[in-house]
């Protein structure tokens, strides 16, 4: 497991764009999206309607994921 970003390609409402994220949080964003029957890309897109303009894609992302967790304790 890379302990350092990658960066990985991702499609927002028709455009291509990248995040940098490690393979840990790459690994458990693939699980939430199939976990809700969406495409990584669809999630991604979601989190991104949803973020602060000052908050980075990838922070975001992170974000998400971290709360995702904390909600299923």
């Amino acid at each position: 497991m890379n302990p350092r970003p990658v960066k990985r390609s991702l499609t927002l409402q028709g455009h291509r764009t990248s995040v940098s994220l490690e393979d840990a949080f790459w690994r458990d964003f693939r699980d939430i999206a199939q976990e809700k029957g969406i495409p990584i890309n669809a999630l991604a897109s979601e989190i991104d309607a949803g973020r602060d303009p000052e908050t980075g894609l990838a922070s975001a992302i992170r974000l998400y994921i971290l709360a995702w967790y904390r909600d299923r304790q």
